[in-house]
């Protein structure tokens, strides 16, 4: 086996590990919210969504970028054996983090009447505090990822989803429960208040396990310090270098999700303020979008958002050591392991649409239409995994300000397009899903085309592409079939239940779609034995491919 082929083992194997904990935790989060929604109902989602997207966009600005920073920086200083620094950038960074933190919780916690609607301020000023914690967990994610361990984020992802899905639950009824004689819409925001309550829970437990791993790695860390024998940098120099690394991130983090606080602000004022629509239906109706349609295919991209922050610190110290072919391949690798991912992630939702919400979110009334908006977003799940990736890429080469100009021209491409549609027709909540597909293309668009020019990365369209979305379509039509026919086949035995009906013929559905998708790859020759092998547990998965004769000997 190859150095190279080693080495693009690792980096798929730590992507996935990180991938399974995002995909673990996103499918957490989908089991919580059925019941939370039955708690707070859609109005109570659109004004948690409303205060969580305002949130988002203080966190992109004061800390969330900062694990992929200071894993870069410090990746790029551990490849060279510069121990002593790479720490005190990890030691700059906490103070970066602190300092914004404690600006950006009390910008939230004054400034929330002017920020959101009367009925999100509350939750907005619970949210206020989760930035400050956020910041130090965010911090100690990056340190680990910087010296190649995944194991100590994804756990902390979990652990945190869980608690929030525990105390989201809890603190809804609990607070839902205290409203009970006023009206529903102040229950909603009562059981709204609950639901933040739940995410900042989570923050705090992930903190307290990542600063008790970083603890525990003291001893190895003393080790390495003593045998580091490579000039420190003065510690201005260091923040200095810390700060103009972690700035880049945040603005181009903040323009590429700015979109979704921009479309919520645009499609409410031109909508309630604008046209005069009811409050109470247009909330009700972005609840639906943002809370059901918008989460589900969020689930997918999390792969593409672990494998970007897994591949960072990787790509950084190639690059740092100047070898591109290698940074090359590795970024040919993970390009190419997104695609074969999300190609097929995107046709079963489109596949599965209906069956997938009903599962999830049983509520008759919204029903069709999330699963109508939920077909139409699944199209964004490709080209905003692709997009991830390859910001990641561009960022772990040097080339911060590419991804913050793709951003930023589809976001202005995109808004004028979002005004046009919400002014001129009657699309409502449906232009979101519109420009959203819009502004996913224009980003995969303007990346590839950096990534051709600045590392002379080649795409070979027929294995990246063409093969996948072959393989995709074929699944996508014969599970709509096999469910169809499950489906048909519990109705006419008497199964009253639609619910029920729906929860047995999906099962079979969903693996039928994993393993023909699989088998078809697999024939195709768009995923070898090499594949299976470089990603967790391929050794025994590979093993059993052979039994079941996917692999010809």
């Amino acid at each position: 086996m190859t150095g190279s082929s080693d080495s693009r083992k690792g980096l798929i194997y730590q992507a996935g590990i990180l991938a399974g904990a995002s995909i673990l935790v996103r499918v957490i989060g989908l089991l919580y919210r059925a019941p939370l929604t039955a708690i707070i109902g859609d109005e109570g989602n659109g004004y948690y969504n409303m205060a969580y997207n305002i949130y988002t966009i203080v966190l992109l600005i004061s800390s969330y970028s900062v694990p992929s920073a200071i894993s870069k920086v410090m990746a790029s200083k551990l490849a060279l054996g510069e121990v002593r620094n790479a720490q005190r950038v990890f030691h700059c960074a906490l103070l970066y983090a602190l300092a914004a933190g404690i600006i950006a919780s009390l910008f939230l916690f004054f400034g929330a009447g002017a920020l959101v609607s009367p009925g999100a301020v509350s939750v907005l000023r619970i949210f206020a505090p989760t930035v400050f914690i956020f910041g130090i967990l965010g911090v100690l994610r990056g340190y680990f990822q910087a010296h190649g361990s995944m194991v100590q984020t994804s756990v902390s992802q979990i652990l945190e989803q869980l608690m929030n899905a525990v105390m989201s639950i809890v603190a809804a009824y609990g607070l839902i429960y205290v409203a009970s004689g006023k009206d529903p819409t102040t229950q909603a925001r009562f059981g709204a208040m609950g639901s933040a309550l739940g995410t900042g829970s989570g923050v705090v437990i992930a903190l307290l396990y990542t600063g008790w791993c970083y603890y525990n790695a003291q001893g190895a860390l003393r080790k390495d310090l003593a045998r580091d024998r490579s000039l420190p940098e003065p510690f201005s120099s260091t923040m200095k270098e810390t700060i103009l690394s972690i700035t880049p991130f945040i603005l181009s983090s903040f323009i590429l999700n700015l979109t979704t606080s921009l479309n919520q602000t645009i499609y409410v004022k031109t909508l309630i303020e604008g046209r005069s629509l009811p409050e109470v239906d247009i909330t009700t109706q972005y609840g639906i979008f943002s809370t059901k349609a918008v989460v589900i295919t969020n689930i997918p991209i999390s792969i593409a958002t672990a494998v970007s922050a897994a591949i960072i610190p990787s790509i950084a110290a190639s690059f740092a050591r100047r070898d591109m072919a290698l940074t090359r391949s590795r970024a040919s690798s993970v390009l190419r392991m997104t695609t074969l991912i999300a190609m097929p992630c995107m046709a079963g939702l489109i596949a599965l649409a209906w069956p997938i919400t009903l599962l999830l979110f049983p509520q008759q009334a919204s029903l069709d239409m999330a699963s109508i908006l939920l077909a139409l977003l699944s199209i964004t799940v490709l080209f905003y995994s692709v997009s991830t990736v390859t910001n990641a890429i561009l960022q772990s080469v040097g080339k911060i300000q590419m991804p913050l100009i793709s951003a930023s021209i589809a976001l202005v491409i995109q808004t004028i397009l979002l005004i046009v549609l919400l002014r001129g027709t009657d699309m409502g909540v449906y232009a979101l899903v519109l420009v959203s597909v819009l502004y996913s293309v224009l980003i995969f668009v303007m990346n590839e085309w950096f990534l051709h020019r600045y590392i002379s990365l080649r795409t070979n369209v027929l294995d990246m592409y063409i093969k996948p979305f072959v393989g995709s379509g074929l699944m996508g039509f014969c599970t709509t079939a096999l469910y169809a026919l499950l489906y048909t086949l519990l109705r006419i035995g008497g199964m009253e239940s639609m619910y029920r009906r729906n929860l047995i013929a999906i099962g079979p559905s969903i693996l039928f779609a994993v393993v023909f998708y699989l088998f078809i790859m697999i024939r195709m020759g768009a995923v070898t034995d090499d594949d299976v092998l470089a990603v967790p547990g391929g050794g025994r998965i590979l093993r059993l491919l052979y039994r079941l004769r996917f692999f010809k000997r």
